[in-house]
């Protein structure tokens, strides 16, 4: 399978950054788009609402669905995921984007946020998988795709944030867990993370801003990235954690250049990227 067309996606935070992406990428395709995410109205500091990204995904060649969903509510889980179904007819993929978080060290991190990050980033992404499962296991390729990094256990990735390292590597172990357990059922589930950051208003908010953003690729690699691993087989291509352009370089990618924001400076590696990963081509800048 080379396309997405007809095929439903439910998507987690896909109202900007890398989840709108995914979709925009899917839809171009043909696909229907159910966007589960907070932003109603206009954020100040981020752009995009499940409205704005509905209108975007439809002029893509898709059809969507914006639904509001604070996916730490039970009920919104469930009442989302049978409002997509009651639109599109079923769900063939999930995918768990959403994420909340806070690089800070123990003794700064209050536990509202590390509750914050753990029920949205691990509870959440458990949640939605589970009840997304009961139609992927109805659907012909059934995918679920958590944004999460490898686990690279050292405690290189922990020591500065274990909140969030905790946290996001709850999303992986649902991967770990629950590739294992459905594998019998033919449910691909799989992990994507970027080698390098990626500009979103995350980066730009919280990581360093212009700088930061300029020695950044773009949502697209993990799009593109994404819409390889979804056209999988999804009983020959599951439990894998895979970083974006080693995904690309598998599938005969060999220029990356387009992706870069400002190809006269160097990439920013991303974090939990374990150092036997080699890049497929150098992060050095190109001009």
């Amino acid at each position: 399978m080379t396309s997405l067309k007809d095929k439903t996606l439910f998507i987690t935070g896909g109202s900007r950054g890398i989840g709108l992406a995914i979709a925009l990428r899917a839809a171009r395709d043909g696909a229907n788009v159910a966007i589960a995410a907070k932003t109603a109205e206009p954020h100040p500091k981020l752009p995009g609402t499940i409205f704005t990204a509905a209108e975007d995904i439809q002029k893509a060649g898709g059809n969507a669905l914006p639904l509001m969903v604070d996916i730490r509510e039970e009920e919104n889980v469930v009442d989302a995921v049978e409002a997509t179904v009651a639109k599109f007819g079923g769900i063939d993929i999930c995918i768990n984007n959403a994420s909340a978080i806070q690089l800070t060290g123990t003794l700064e991190t209050d536990m509202k946020r590390y509750d914050l990050m753990h029920h949205i980033n691990t509870r959440g992404t458990y949640m939605v998988s589970k009840y997304c499962l009961p139609h992927l296991l109805k659907a012909d390729n059934p995918h679920i795709l958590n944004l999460s990094p490898p686990l690279d256990m050292s405690a290189h990735w922990f020591g500065p944030h274990v909140a969030y390292t905790m946290a996001k590597f709850g999303m992986s172990m649902c991967v770990l867990g629950m590739a294992e357990e459905f594998k019998e059922r033919g449910v691909a589930v799989n992990a994507l993370w970027p080698r390098t950051t990626i500009a979103t208003a995350a980066v730009n908010n919280l990581l360093g801003g212009e700088q930061m953003m300029q020695g950044s690729r773009t949502p697209e690699i993990m799009a593109d990235a994404a819409h390889v691993i979804l056209t999988s087989n999804s009983r020959s291509f599951s439990g894998n954690f895979c970083i974006d352009d080693n995904v690309l370089a598998d599938a005969g990618v060999t220029d990356f250049e387009h992706y870069r924001v400002d190809p006269s400076v160097d990439l920013q590696p991303d974090f939990f990227v374990p150092e036997s990963s080699t890049p497929p081509v150098s992060l050095k800048a190109s001009e």
